[in-house]
């Protein structure tokens, strides 16, 4: 059986997510697609990501690929989480993942609605405020929830999601129908009020950014298709890392996997996988750090992060397995970042790195917090370190 070595992957990792200097040299689209998709649960993260695999990009560049080109598109998908998707993927992450989503979002807001509100029929119900919702939008071209609510009064019923508790509070099935129809691939979200780290966007059509709708692919072949892409940015992995990664169960993780010529290796220890036609290694690049992002698409690629994180872990990441700003070194997760309310981009190191590393992480750093300029944005999820350094 071959063998890959954490250095090996770690090589992979440099060149492969264009995290070396060497290799930052695409654009938005690019940046997008060495990582499959890019994380967007916190608005910040996709701005922040294209920042450290890019060179001379900044956020209005990001702005234009995503509300002017409309080369990306933001849509919920694996694990039902927020993605921002190059155009050419949405098909398959819809037939893959979205579409059962839809199903279980319906089912769930479905017996929300069902016992904390008067409705007889759920199901005609939250059928009818689709349908609304979506004339609304229609007419409108681009809204907001309130201004959508404001004209579909069925949007504004409202539901007690837990009735008998003091801590309930009703609320309005706006929401709860907007994502529905989002993972439907119906709508989509499209411009944030305010700057580029808000989260409260408007949503528009999905004709906006695709004319023709979202094409339909077979479900087994849009599974195949996203593995062989994961596969190609994240491995060799382990199938636990993929399963974890996609949020599929057991059995389509490894129908798909049957539909793609694939090989074992050794990861040291363990085994994984790799495509067959993948196993040349790869030159390591020249010493790189970077500054990521909370919920960056790197360290949230794998479920094994032991390799690249070491012990660091504690520090890093939430009690839901959400990482914060992290520092990376050669490969290596380092030390964590935070920017602070004045704008500084603060930095702690957590291993001993030598002077050449601090004053690539400090020339990071620089790049990192000309980026942000005037805006200022705390991470969603606060992690240990990243509340130390903003303390």
């Amino acid at each position: 059986m071959r063998s890959m070595s954490d250095a090996e992957r770690r090589a992979r990792l440099g060149v492969r997510h264009r995290l070396s200097p060497a290799t930052r040299t695409g654009d938005v689209l690019d940046a997008a697609r060495s990582v499959v998709v890019l994380h967007a649960t916190d608005p910040a993260t996709v701005f922040l990501s294209v920042a450290a695999r890019t060179a001379g990009v900044g956020p209005a560049a990001v702005e234009r690929a995503l509300y002017d080109d409309r080369t990306l598109l933001r849509m919920l998908a694996m694990r039902r989480t927020m993605f921002v998707v190059p155009t050419e993927l949405v098909p398959v992450l819809q037939a893959s993942t979205a579409n059962a989503l839809a199903v279980k979002q319906r089912t769930t807001y479905g017996r929300i609605i069902e016992r904390g509100s008067d409705v007889a029929d759920v199901p005609a119900f939250f059928a009818e405020a689709e349908r609304a919702a979506h004339k609304a939008l229609l007419a409108r071209g681009e809204a907001t929830g309130a201004q959508l609510s404001a004209d579909a009064p069925i949007l504004r019923t409202r539901v007690d999601p837990a009735p008998g508790k003091s801590y309930s509070r009703p609320t309005s099935v706006t929401t709860w129908v907007l994502v529905t129809l989002g993972c439907e691939g119906r709508i989509v979200r499209g411009r944030p009020n305010g700057t580029w780290a808000s989260s409260q966007y408007r949503w528009s059509p999905v004709e906006a950014w695709l004319p023709g709708g979202i094409a339909e692919v077979p479900p087994a072949e849009a599974r195949a298709d996203l593995v062989r892409r994961w596969l190609r940015a994240f491995g060799p992995a382990p199938v636990t890392d993929l399963k974890w990664w996609t949020g599929w169960n057991a059995g389509d993780v490894k129908k798909a996997l049957a539909l793609l010529d694939v090989t074992e290796v050794d990861l040291g220890g363990g085994t994984g996988i790799v495509l067959s036609d993948d196993l040349e290694p790869t030159p390591p690049p020249e010493p790189w750090a970077a500054l990521l992002p909370a919920l960056d698409p790197t360290p949230m690629g794998w479920q094994e992060r032991g390799w690249f994180l070491g012990g660091h872990g504690p520090r890093l990441f939430d009690r839901n397995g959400n990482i914060g700003p992290s520092v990376w070194w050669d490969g290596r997760i380092v030390g964590g970042w935070a920017q602070r309310p004045d704008g500084e981009i603060a930095v702690r190191l957590l291993d001993d790195v030598g002077a050449d590393a601090e004053a690539a992480i400090g020339a990071e750093a620089a790049r990192t917090a000309a980026f942000y300029g005037d805006v200022r944005a705390v991470p969603r999820f606060r992690t240990p370190l990243e509340r130390e350094l903003t303390s």
